[in-house]
């Protein structure tokens, strides 16, 4: 037996270390600056109930080794021990009664000896963190939707709960988007408008501008069909087209109040730019700590399947059926595990010409996906200029469906490539012999491409034909004036289209598939044709990629149609319900489980890929396109980005120097090379970490080896825990892994020479 193992602390023994001394242990606040992360906190039934657990929150931000106090400590050690648990609740510690008691009684012994300062602010801090509790708390019970997530959490799962929680956040998401752009847009007009404050107007002036370009025609107001306001209300034209929903009712130059002037096209554009930085922020900071659990979750093979047999359980669920699929899910990813095995162990073994064969096979399917994608995308730029085009010269000559069906026509085409695109992947991934994860992951990202391509060839192909045109107009204007006198407006109207088509494509395929599939499968149990054709599964991946789908199509067209935060934010809160709905009556979860859907970092991903691929053409439409001369509040602007230079040119010289030397590729070039040198740095950090946790790993692995049953425990707390501690102090992400050893580690580890990690 090894001296480490040896010197192990036995249950029910007195200890046997030597004796420790205060002045030469290197107590790092670390050591007990938290609880622990133990084993039994990473099963999902006990991440839920943490959720619930209001009153602990902060546990889950602190992360550390905990001291755990014992008999044979000196009250010197005790006294600091203390102290440094003062700042932190004891309730938070895996202490039991007695030991809480005496550590409560040495803190409450040393506020005696402390100045009348110090105790109030000692209380102080505590009344502070207990008003915290007590307003986390209460904040709860407002959550939006908490009982109905806690009900289908309960019932199938954390898995379809995850996706429900995502649409939550996205319902939020867009609220917050609108209640920024109302208040800094719509709130100075309507409070001048309905003269609710003592302001008023500063209409935009028309300077040095041709008269063509200011034309904007005014819908007839003869005599109009029952129908038509039908097609308005669907297409976002006539009556919708003058109201604020859309770009071209804001004409308005400045609202001037009693003591200042608001400057609404600088409004205007700051609360896009506010609302991209918002998205892209709380995104990133939600993926982050996505990120922080998938890497914590890292693991080899063998840990997998370890974790899967002993912790793979989900304890919320109390539904039998649901029971039961988790049943066939846990066998499903063990079956997976197992096939990615056999599939690593095929590649090691392949030939030569196995190899050439396998990867011309794949690099030919890769083209026909080519193909396919560049099919989808020309039968969408086509039905895109043949709509605009038909648009306008024969809208009062067709009759109600037609209209209809050429306003929807690009709408449509999306639809339909977004249907039809996905089957066809599906099967042609199954010959590129790759293993099951990868299957998915690449299917969903090329459906993912497929998805949100789509719409940026639609506003680019709208992009081509505002910019280019057969006569003179294009170089008097800078745009098509005749086929698009108010462009933003009519790229607004596309948006509304694909957000109005895409929510009635999800109800109608609620109400007139799923449903009616459920009642034949239900009473025609006699058919076997309906039995083998059974009930629409709830497809995880399906269903986030359409609500990213969606809100794509809102962060592209809030700049062109101010309102359709709000009508996202409405659609999405029916959805809920309707899938709710859905969930529990017409459809049944998958049996073939999704992941990455244990956590919301795949969600945001996917989400945060769908905002930068909205940030291009509305970073070209600003600052590239020349804006509308006939509607809008940037008419006296050739692009609407050159409202900030004018702004900033009323600025005192100094701040514009400034301004001016913070965008200038003088300080550019020189920030990005910092930018870039900090970021190796870390990389580099990281990657010193991983192999600090891959060679401990191994030490570890040796240690389960040799080890006899009763002393492995023993020798890894007193050897190999030492090294985590003291040769590679700036670890800390290894410190939720001591985790599993003794707690007396922080005090009777002694600091040994570097030369032991080899």
């Amino acid at each position: 037996m090894s001296e480490s193992s040896g010197s192990a602390l036995q249950p029910g023994r007195p200890s046997r270390q030597p004796a420790v001394h205060p002045e030469n242990l290197s107590l790092d606040s670390s050591c007990f600056s938290s609880p622990p992360v133990n084993f039994l906190q990473e099963l999902p039934s006990y991440r839920s109930i943490a959720r619930r657990r209001t009153t602990v929150h902060s546990r889950d931000k602190q992360s550390g080794t905990l001291l755990k106090p014992t008999d044979s400590y000196s009250s010197q050690l005790e006294d600091r021990i203390a102290e440094n648990l003062s700042s932190h609740s004891l309730r938070n510690y895996a202490l039991n009664i007695s030991e809480k008691r005496r550590l409560r009684d040495i803190q409450e012994t040393q506020m005696k000896y402390l100045s009348e300062w110090d105790q109030w602010k000692r209380y102080s801090s505590k009344s502070w963190k207990r008003f915290l509790e007590k307003a986390r708390e209460m904040t709860t019970h407002l959550e939006l939707w908490r009982e109905d997530i806690r009900s289908i959490e309960g019932k199938f799962g954390t898995g379809i709960q995850s996706y429900f929680s995502f649409l939550r956040f996205l319902v939020l998401l867009n609220l917050v988007i609108f209640l920024i752009i109302f208040m800094l847009v719509l709130l100075p007009v309507l409070l001048t408008k309905y003269k609710i404050t003592n302001s008023s107007f500063v209409l935009i002036p028309f300077k040095d501008m041709d008269k063509q370009c200011t034309v904007y025609p005014v819908s007839s107001s003869g005599l109009i069909y029952f129908y038509s306001y039908i097609i308005d209300l669907l297409s976002g034209t006539g009556f919708l087209e003058e109201t604020s929903l859309f770009y071209g009712h804001y004409t308005i130059d400045e609202v001037k109040f009693q003591n200042f002037t608001y400057d609404l096209p600088l409004a205007y554009l700051l609360s896009t730019i506010a609302s991209l930085a918002l998205s892209l922020l709380w995104i990133v900071k939600r993926s982050v700590e996505g990120f922080k659990i998938n890497l914590i979750r890292s693991e080899e093979h063998f840990q997998s399947y370890c974790n899967k047999i002993f912790a793979g359980w989900d304890f919320c669920i109390t539904n039998r059926s649901m029971a039961d699929l988790k049943h066939s899910s846990l066998r499903y990813e063990l079956r997976a595990d197992l096939e990615e095995e056999r599939m690593r162990q095929k590649i090691a073994e392949r030939t030569s010409e196995e190899t050439i064969r396998i990867y011309s096979l794949r690099l030919f399917l890769n083209c026909i996906v080519l193909a396919v994608l560049g099919a989808c995308f020309y039968a969408i730029y086509v039905a895109t200029v043949f709509s605009q085009e038909h648009m306008k010269k024969e809208i009062d000559k067709m009759v109600f469906g037609e209209n209809l069906f050429i306003l929807y026509l690009p709408s449509i085409v999306i639809t339909l490539a977004n249907f039809i695109t996905p089957m066809i992947f599906a099967k042609i991934i199954r010959y590129e012999d790759y293993s099951p994860g990868f299957e998915i992951r690449l299917t969903i990202l090329r459906c993912v491409f497929m998805r949100l391509a789509t719409i940026c060839v639609l506003v680019f192909t709208l992009g081509s034909k505002i910019t280019s045109c057969d006569d003179d107009t294009c170089d008097l204007c800078g745009y098509n004036q005749k086929l698009y006198p108010c462009w933003e407006t009519q790229v607004g109207q596309e948006m509304y289209k694909l957000m109005i088509f895409d929510f009635i494509i999800i109800l109608a395929v609620t109400l007139f598939v799923d449903f009616p599939r459920k009642l034949l499968v239900t009473y025609c149990s006699s058919c076997k044709l309906i039995q083998c054709w059974g009930q629409q599964e709830f497809a995880i991946p399906d269903n986030v990629l359409g609500i990213v789908y969606g809100q794509t199509i809102c962060w592209i067209g809030a700049f062109f149609s101010p309102l359709l935060p709000a009508i996202a934010t409405l659609k999405f809160i029916i959805i809920f319900y309707v899938k709710e709905w859905s969930l529990l009556y017409t459809r049944r979860p998958s049996p073939r489980p999704f992941r990455a859907s244990n956590s919301n970092f795949f969600f945001l991903l996917v989400l945060l890929i769908g905002l930068c691929l909205a940030i291009i053409p509305l970073t070209i439409s600003i600052s590239r396109i020349p804006s509308s001369k006939a509607c809008g509040p940037f008419t006296n602007f050739n692009t609407t980005w050159e409202v900030i230079p004018k702004t900033v040119s009323t600025f005192p010289s100094s701040l514009q120097s400034f301004i001016h030397g913070v965008t200038s590729e003088a300080f550019a070039v020189p920030f990005f090379m910092i930018i870039c040198l900090i970021m190796f740095y870390f990389i580099a950090l990281a990657g010193a970490h991983k192999r600090v946790v891959i060679q401990l790993r191994e030490q570890l692995s040796l240690v389960r080896k040799h080890s006899s049953r009763g002393s492995w425990l023993g020798t890894f707390t007193q050897d190999t825990a030492r090294k985590v501690l003291f040769s590679w102090e700036g670890v800390k992400l290894l410190q939720p892994s001591l985790t599993t050893t003794s707690p007396k580690l922080c005090l009777e580890a002694q600091p040994r020479p570097a030369s032991l990690i080899h």
